[in-house]
Formats: structure tokens, C-alpha cells, sequence
């Protein structure tokens, strides 16, 4: 696979851009390596003939302070090339990381279902830290070393330009077999990538699920898929890395061959009387400084490697787009929103539809009770009215609009989700129920405790609102965490409510605390509650029943209820209750 330089330039030039006046200093300090670096093997050359030409002691000692100077001067140097290079590489792959974050954040739910938290965190982490490297690297260690052989060679004309013409023929031929060479590792290096993907993805996985692993006896297996995972990683990290130890081997033989030819040459002059012992010395001494960049590019061929199957990868993520537009041509209006769906078809997979040719309508305020089987697309409407997928066929409208006229980020504002699976963060009380938003005052924040009846919950809190708690709900109970899902929603004031189950594995205390809430909640506002048990949607004003992604029955409650041929009204009489997504 062969990475053009163009697309390398081009990813330096979009994030190196912003940090223009680091990187100005960055030159500035190479410039002044390479003066210093060029300076102390002349300053060498004249310790050498002055000591053999003349007895005095004072110039050797001047020469001698010289040197010690400029080399001190020079390890100054040094540091700071490398702390501004790790710098300037460190801030610009984090705003790449930044970005993915954000690209990834964009993508529709279809394309995180096909790929683990774990690929994404290699992706994002793993891919870019390789560019980094190649970002602080890249200047310092290969066009800081180019321009040093550049200057080394143009130093050496004014000495011999015989010794100039051969070690330039010399830098030429390796500088373009390491341009042949550069892109060989490159596929191994990637498949490295994949093998570390797929194994955070594994772990991940398995982290995510460990009750039911370690409850169901899976651990033997979760254990053999992990060393075969280890052995496919190894087996690719080890392949790249014999590829660029070959190319690395190969280099040194080539760049000791230079080296005893630039001596041999050296050792003909002075015995021919055309240079000085001196001059002997600093051609062999530039020489072998030419052989140190030469080496560090060749041992930047890895990096440029793994940067390049980074690259690919990260622009492979880059071109995904998502099948959601977003953009704003309608705002939402105050109060409860009207909820519609118009032949409404829809499919995670393209020939297995979830929902098929679903219309409805609920009126602004009130509420609907939404039924139905697992797999039958309750939870499905749900999502689509947070537009977290696109249906394929029909409209859905929130208000009098079609719901792609709102902004996404407008759009989750004004619809509010509770369920019986609360996320938390490891965060304070407050941030946990902000989402981290400052713009919520503590008091606007304590009103909804208070309204909601919740305040012995938040009495019962060590530190009150800075009250650290851990994510998973590891800190709370499964009612403080729904307790906590309902104050969220209520700082949102959305116009419409979805409650997915909300109360469904409570304790009847918690219950009817948690009842009380959903009655506050609904206040003035839509609502659809989706549930399995009849008695979550006894307060609803409509009904509607799902069968295989299809409505089996919609009508107002006491119609149905009434109804002796509804399947509501069988549900009613026998007490049946049905199964939630």
C-alpha cells in the first residue's frame, strides 16, 4: 500500500496550522542546532592542527572554552527542539481527537451498532497516538536532519569538494531507496491495528457482560477467545516489526559502507598532502554526524509506517457519514407537542422491517399507552422520535413539522426519556442531573427535588448536590437512580415525555413515590409510556397495541377498555401482562 506524501502534508497542514507560532519556534531552535551542530567539528579541526602546528597553550584554551560553550549551548538547544516538537505533536493529535470524538458523536446509531466502544477507542486513541508520534517526530527528526545533511554538504565544498560529491551521491541513493522502501511494513502495521481493535472490542465486551459470564459458566471460553485474540495481535505486531527490522538492517550495512568509504577517502588526502590531520578528522567527523540523521530517519521508516496505516484508518472513519441530516428550518414552540406518524417504515437490517406502514396521532397533552411483545417496535418509535435513526419510509412530525425541520440538538432538548436503565457518570449529584450544563442554577435544581417530592431522598445525601456518585448506579438504588432520571427531565422541561418502563423493578414504597412523579411529569405535557404492565398505563388517553412492527389496535382507553372484542379489553379481564422490549 503506498500512503502519497500529499496526504501526510495535507493532515500536518490542517492541525499544524493553528499552532503556527510554536512551530515558528520550533525552526527557529533547528536552525540553531544545526549552526552549533555544523560549528563544533570545525572548532575540533582547529584544536587538532593548532595543537600539531604551533606550542602555545592560549589558543588551545580559547578553543577548547569554545567548544565546551557551544556544546552546552547546543544541549540546550537540543531539549527545547524536542519539547516544543512533543508539544506541537501532542495538541494537534488531541484536537484530531477531539474531532473523531465528535465525528463518531454525529454518526447515526446504525453505524455504532456495528462497531464496539472498544474499536473505537482503539480507532481514536491507539490510531492517533501512532500519528502523534509521527507529527513530533517529523519535523525535528527528519526535515531538521534533512536540512543538517544539506548544510553538511555544502560545508564540505569549501574543504573538498571531491569528499562533498561523494558523500551528496551517497545521501542521494539513500534517501531514495528509504522513499522505495517507506511504505512495505505498511500493510503489516495496519492489520497490527485491526488485531488491537478487535481485542479492545473483545474486552469491552466481555467487561461489559461479566455477571452473565461468570454466572453462566462462559469464563473458559471468554479466556481462550482472549489468547487467541493475544495470538493474532502478537502474531501482526511481531510481522511489522521484522519487516522494519530488515529494512532497519539494511540501512545500517548501506550507512557503514559510506562510512568506511569516507574514511578511506580521507586517509588518501592527508597522505597526498592535500588536507591537514584536522581536516582528516572533521571530514570523518561529518561524516559519521551525517550517518546519525541518516540513521534516525531510517528508524523513523517504523513510525512513518504506523503513522500511515493510522492515517488510512482515521480517514476511513472520516468518510463515514451518517445517514442523518441535521440542519434547522423550523424552532419549537412552548408547551406539549402533537405527535405523528405517517406510513412509518422502518428496518435496522434492510430486509428485516421493525415497523411497518405505522401511522398515528397524538394530540398535544395527551397520553398514549404503548404496548406490545418484545420485538414488536415500542421501543423503536422511541428512537425514532429522538431521530437516533432515520425511518426509511413515512414522516414523523412533532408539532406541525416534520421532525428532520429541527436541529438534533433542539430535538433531544424538547423530548425528554426516562427508563428503567439509568446512566450515571462519575460525577457529583449536580453534574448528574445537569448533564454537566452550568447554565442550571442549584436552586432551580432543588425546586424540582422539592416538587417532585424527593427531598428525604436528597436529605439522605452526604454532601448534598457535590455528593460524588459512581457510574453503573453502583452508588444508588434502582429508585434513586429513577428518581434522579424524572429531576433530569424536569430540568429540561421538554414538551414531550417518553417513559420506557419507568418504574418497572421498584419496591411498591419507591412505587408510588416514583407514580407520584410520573403525574408531575406529565403535567402539561405529551407523554408516551411504554410498558408491559396494564397499571403504568391506566392514567394514558389513548392505547395503542403493537404486533410485528404493525398496529393491532389504537383508540382512546375507555373505548378499548369498554370494548369486549378489543385485545385491550382481554388484557384488562385476565390481568395479562405484556412483555416490554
Amino acid at each position: 500500500m503506498e500512503l502519497p506524501l500529499r496526504r501526510y502534508w495535507d493532515l500536518m497542514y490542517q492541525y499544524l496550522s493553528p499552532l503556527r507560532g510554536k512551530v515558528a519556534l520550533l525552526g527557529l531552535f533547528i536552525f540553531a542546532n544545526l549552526g552549533l551542530t555544523l560549528i563544533n567539528p570545525q572548532l575540533v579541526r582547529r584544536f587538532i592542527d593548532t595543537a600539531v602546528s604551533s606550542p602555545s597553550l592560549s589558543p588551545l584554551i580559547n578553543t577548547a572554552v569554545i567548544f565546551l560553550i557551544t556544546s552546552l549551548i547546543l544541549q540546550g538547544v537540543n531539549v527545547a527542539a524536542r519539547y516544543y516538537s512533543e508539544d506541537i505533536g501532542w495538541r494537534s493529535t488531541n484536537q484530531l481527537r477531539s474531532n473523531l470524538a465528535r465525528h463518531c458523536i454525529k454518526l447515526d446509531m446504525t453505524f455504532h451498532n456495528e462497531h464496539t466502544p472498544g474499536e473505537m477507542i482503539e480507532r481514536i486513541d491507539g490510531d492517533v497516538a501512532n500519528i502523534a508520534i509521527f507529527f513530533s517526530d517529523f519535523v525535528l527528526r527528519i526535515f531538521g536532519n534533512l536540512l543538517l545533511i544539506i548544510g553538511i554538504l555544502i560545508t564540505l565544498l569549501w574543504v573538498d569538494w571531491r569528499i562533498s560529491a561523494g558523500l551528496f551521491v551517497f545521501a542521494i541513493v539513500a534517501l531514495f531507496i528509504l522513499s522505495k522502501l517507506r511504505a512495505i511494513a505498511v500493510p503489516h502495521w495496519k492489520a497490527a491495528r485491526e488485531a488491537n481493535a478487535e481485542l479492545f472490542g473483545f474486552i469491552e465486551e466481555q467487561l461489559a457482560g461479566t455477571e452473565d459470564t461468570r454466572s453462566n459458566g462462559a469464563v473458559p471460553y471468554v479466556f481462550r477467545r482472549l489468547f487467541s485474540l493475544h495470538r493474532v495481535r502478537i502474531t501482526k505486531e511481531v510481522e511489522g516489526a521484522s519487516v522494519s527490522i530488515k529494512l532497519i538492517l539494511t540501512w545500517i550495512a548501506l550507512l557503514g559502507v559510506g562510512l568506511i568509504l569516507a574514511m578511506w577517502a580521507s586517509y588518501s588526502l592527508f597522505q597526498a598532502g592535500l588536507i591537514t590531520i584536522g581536516t582528516a578528522y572533521l571530514i570523518i567527523n561529518y561524516t559519521n554526524i551525517i550517518f546519525q540523521p541518516l540513521r534516525q530517519i531510517a528508524d523513523q521508516i517504523q513510525q512513518l509506517q504506523k503513522a500511515a496505516a493510522g492515517i488510512e484508518r482515521v480517514e476511513t472513519l472520516v468518510r463515514q457519514t451518517s445517514q442523518i441530516v441535521d440542519e434547522e428550518t423550523a424552532v419549537f414552540s412552548d408547551g406539549p407537542l402533537a405527535v405523528a406518524f405517517d406510513e412509518v417504515t422502518f428496518a435496522y437490517h434492510e430486509k428485516d422491517p421493525i415497523l411497518q406502514n405505522v401511522s398515528f396521532k397524538l394530540k398535544a397533552g395527551e397520553t398514549l399507552g404503548l404496548l406490545g411483545r418484545t420485538g414488536s417496535g415500542k421501543t423503536t418509535i422511541t428512537r425514532l422520535l429522538f431521530r437516533l435513526y432515520e425511518a426509511q419510509q413515512g414522516q414523523i412530525k412533532l408539532g406541525d413539522q416534520a421532525i428532520q425541520n429541527f436541529a438534533l440538538d433542539k430535538l433531544r432538548e424538547n423530548v425528554g426519556l426516562v427508563t428503567q436503565d439509568v446512566q450515571l457518570f462519575r460525577a457529583s449529584v449536580r453534574d448528574n442531573l445537569t448533564f454537566f450544563d452550568d447554565s442550571i442554577s442549584d436552586m432551580q435544581i432543588l425546586e424540582v427535588i422539592e416538587s417532585l417530592g424527593m427531598m428525604s431522598w436528597f436529605a439522605s445525601l452526604p454532601y448534598g448536590l457535590d455528593t460524588i456518585l459512581k457510574s453503573e448506579g453502583s452508588s444508588l438504588s434502582a429508585g434513586e437512580a429513577q428518581l434522579l432520571a424524572f429531576t433530569r427531565v424536569f430540568l429540561k422541561d421538554p414538551g414531550l415525555v417518553i417513559l420506557d418502563e419507568a418504574s418497572s423493578r421498584l419496591d411498591p414504597a419507591t412505587e408510588q413515590l416514583i407514580e407520584r412523579a410520573i403525574d408531575k411529569l406529565l403535567e402539561n405535557r405529551t407523554g408516551i409510556i411504554v410498558a408491559h404492565r396494564l397499571g403504568t398505563v391506566a392514567r394514558a388517553d389513548q392505547i395503542m397495541i403493537l404486533e410485528n412492527g404493525r398496529i393491532a389496535e389504537n383508540d382512546t382507553y375507555s373505548n378499548l377498555a369498554t370494548d369486549p372484542t378489543s385485545k385491550f379489553y382481554e388484557l384488562l379481564q385476565t390481568g395479562k401482562n405484556v412483555e416490554m422490549v
